[in-house]
């Protein structure tokens, strides 16, 4: 029996319900080009492969990959072993199709690394902490709505799909869990055109959650620059859609 390593944030899936609810969800057709991240003990990994041709996995436990190769055809189960935050989605058939149970404990990189290939994929499923659930899809002028929320959104539609007790878990986890899609969106709803300067604007702005935009953006805009696009100064970073940060990052381009 497999023991869960804390270092990789292993909390394996065994709720049968939920593993259902889930298939249901992702509805993989036969020919999906799909790669599972962080099969664990297959929970997820068999009930695809009984679905799909084929199917990547990207594992970094090296007793989980053992176990793996012993329980899964290899011309079916094709297993990458290593690192997902280093993982070249690219090399893989595209348009992608990315699942998994992802690390809580480094979930927001992995979105990160993720988004960086949205031009290759179809849609993400993951199950993920749902406090960073409520994160990525909150709206703005509400309490969970930050840089994690903007930077997402800018890519991608997403929605929260699916709750998940602890108690579908082995170990359980001290946290609840959620099911979130994510889709990229077509290049021409993309609003932002330097992808660089945005980032640093978000981070910045949201910095200091408590102050304003006059005093978090001082190194970018100035007096004339907030008349100009329109945005009251008095705002905070949280009060900002998407639309207005893209207006931000463009200034001067």
């Amino acid at each position: 029996m497999h023991r869960a390593r804390k270092r990789f944030g292993q909390n394996f899936l065994v709720d049968e319900q939920i593993i259902a609810a889930i298939l249901h969800i992702i509805h993989p057709e036969t020919t999906d080009n799909m790669v599972e991240i962080g099969p664990g003990l297959g929970a997820l990994t068999r009930p695809l492969l009984q679905r799909l041709n084929q199917l990547h996995v990207v594992e970094i436990d090296r007793d989980i990959i053992a176990y793996l190769e012993g329980n899964f055809p290899r011309d079916r189960l094709i297993i990458h072993a290593g690192d997902a935050l280093e993982f070249d989605l690219a090399q893989l058939p595209a348009p992608l199709r990315i699942v998994g149970n992802l690390p809580y404990n480094i979930s927001s990189p992995l979105l990160f690394h993720f988004s960086g290939y949205r031009e290759h994929i179809r849609d993400m499923h993951f199950m993920l902490q749902n406090e960073v659930v409520e994160r990525m899809v909150a709206r703005p002028s509400t309490p969970a709505y930050g840089r994690l929320s903007v930077m997402l959104q800018y890519r991608f539609h997403m929605e929260k799909l699916l709750d998940v007790p602890p108690g579908s878990f082995r170990p359980a986890p001290k946290v609840d869990s959620a099911i979130v899609r994510m889709i990229p969106l077509p290049a021409g709803d993309i609003l932002v055109t330097n992808e660089n300067r945005f980032a640093q604007i978000v981070s910045a702005a949201f910095s200091q959650r408590r102050k304003t935009l006059r005093n978090t953006l001082k190194a970018y805009l100035t007096e004339n620059d907030f008349v100009h696009l329109q945005i009251d100064p008095q705002l905070r970073a949280e009060n900002l859609g998407i639309a207005e940060f893209a207006r931000i990052a463009s200034l001067g381009n």
